[in-house]
């Protein structure tokens, strides 16, 4: 019977876990699942089992259960891809959109290596102006000028996004701006093959009968608190990307195309509180040629780059928070109903809906009147389905950060399952080196398993393991950066 440790003396939490890990009966299959982790900052802690059999002859191939794990838990990595939430997990996120940006640029992937002749383009939409806010204007020759407040603002000067007079700012606007992006975007590329076959002068059967339009897009947060899109549009022919379009399908047509689907796409929304509200694009919009070669302003890499880049952010760039306002025990309603069915008051947050209170959050007046007005409209009956109270932390917007379409390259579950392969190849490598049997290749195995989940996080002795692996792969990239070993 292994005796029990006395730790009183031990005064940090951490260490006084680090060292009953240390006395379990297997510490270095602790430090292991910590390390395959990664530096994963709250990872899944799961309990149950999964068994794989060889179906011609019954018997187990291969067999885990968590109960012979140290701390009788299996952790895996949480998948997180906001970098404010786990930067480990955001990275592995960031390198999958980045390869399949890339793809659908340069081919690869099971993507064919001629979409790179193709006419692509890399498209900025932006929302409208609702109200004047600070900026940083530059010349012609990039050099600042002065905002319209008088001052010239540095870079990273705390009022740039900021309206110049709250009292006139339309807030309402904004919102539901941010509330219907999603929708407008969608509305873009249906319009986009309409303007397309308009300038074309053809009918929208025959264009897409002959070409197909592709694309990826992104969201990112503006300072001023409104999100916009970038997107990568490529033209195809009309079997997706293994097929080149007609010589006719230019980027000129696609540029045209684009700034004519800006100016039509709209959405209208009425409300007895507000009136009626038109949806559309700002008039400032880009659509810059993706060029093939590597001295081009924006190359595949690049551009594939930017897009992974925004994949990871959140609404950390407008300023906000990033968890959600909404009371959970009461979805935000502020009551609850009781055992004679009537409404009670929800006693977690007396009554306001909210999980923690709006005028406390560390944030700018700004970014707090936008929470207060999502919060406020999401309770009114017209936009109910909308549940702004449970995307006011988001200023709004509730649509997904990236998506594509679907014969624009690979997918993200494509990536994971070539990682996991990879993965499964290596346990069996290591399985031959150490002389265990392996299974033949033309065996069929089934697997059955069975998982619960238990927490999120570590115990406090994993978190200082984690650190340390998180500090060796800081300084593991930064030696590659600087150099000073191969990459």
């Amino acid at each position: 019977m292994r005796r029990q440790l006395d730790l009183s003396h031990v005064i940090s939490p951490g260490l006084r876990d680090l060292i009953e890990l240390a006395n379990t009966h297997d510490f270095d299959r602790v430090t292991e699942q910590v390390r395959d982790l990664r530096g994963c900052t709250s990872p899944v802690n799961l309990h149950g089992w999964t068994v794989t059999t060889d179906t011609a002859t019954k018997e187990t191939v291969r067999s885990y259960c968590s109960e012979d794990e140290p701390s009788g838990r299996l952790l895996t990595t949480c998948g997180n891809r906001r970098s404010s939430r786990c930067p480990a997990c955001s990275r592995v996120y960031a390198a999958d959109t980045y390869h399949l940006i890339r793809a659908g640029l340069s081919g690869g992937k099971n993507v064919a290596e001629t979409v790179r002749d193709h006419p692509r383009a890399f498209v900025t939409l932006t929302a409208p102006s609702f109200g004047p806010v600070h900026n940083r204007p530059t010349t012609k020759a990039g050099k600042p000028r002065s905002c319209a407040c008088g001052d010239t603002h540095v870079d990273d000067a705390q009022e740039l996004g900021t309206p110049l007079n709250t009292a006139t700012y339309d807030y309402t606007g904004a919102v539901l701006w941010n509330a219907h992006a999603g929708q407008l975007w969608a509305r873009f590329t249906t319009y986009l093959r309409r303007a397309l076959a308009e300038h074309l002068g053809m009918t929208q059967k025959a264009l897409k009968a002959a070409l197909r339009v592709s694309f990826a897009k992104v969201a990112e947060y503006q300072k001023r608190g409104l999100v916009h899109f970038h997107a990568v549009i490529r033209f195809d022919g009309p079997d997706g990307h293994t097929t080149p379009p007609p010589p006719w399908a230019s980027f000129d047509a696609l540029e045209t195309a684009v700034g004519l689907a800006v100016e039509r796409a709209r959405l209208t929304i009425a409300s007895n509180a507000i009136g009626e509200r038109v949806i559309a694009w700002g008039d400032r919009y880009k659509v810059d040629p993706i060029s093939a070669l590597a001295d081009g302003e924006l190359t595949d890499a690049k551009v594939a780059g930017y897009v992974a880049k925004y994949a990871t952010k959140n609404a950390e760039g407008a300023g906000t928070v990033d968890r959600t306002l909404m009371c959970r025990p009461c979805s935000g309603r502020g009551y609850v109903r009781g055992p004679d069915d009537f409404h009670d008051v929800c006693a977690d947050c007396d009554g306001t809906g909210q999980s923690e209170p709006i005028k406390a959050l560390p944030v700018q007046q700004h970014v707090r009147q936008m929470i207060r007005t999502a919060w406020a409209l999401g309770h009114l009956p017209e936009f109910a389905e909308l549940k702004l109270w449970k995307w006011a932390h988001m200023l709004g917007f509730r649509g997904h950060f990236s998506t594509k379409s679907r014969a624009y390259s690979t997918t993200l579950g494509a990536l994971r399952d070539v990682r996991r392969a990879w993965r499964l190849a290596q346990a069996e490598a290591a399985r031959i080196r150490a002389g265990l049997p392996t299974t033949e290749e033309n065996t069929t195995l089934v697997t059955t398993s069975s998982w619960t989940y238990l927490s999120s996080g570590y115990r406090p002795g994993e978190e200082l393991l984690a650190a340390q692996v998180r500090h060796d792969i800081a300084h593991s990239q930064r030696l590659k950066h600087e150099g000073l070993v191969p990459a």
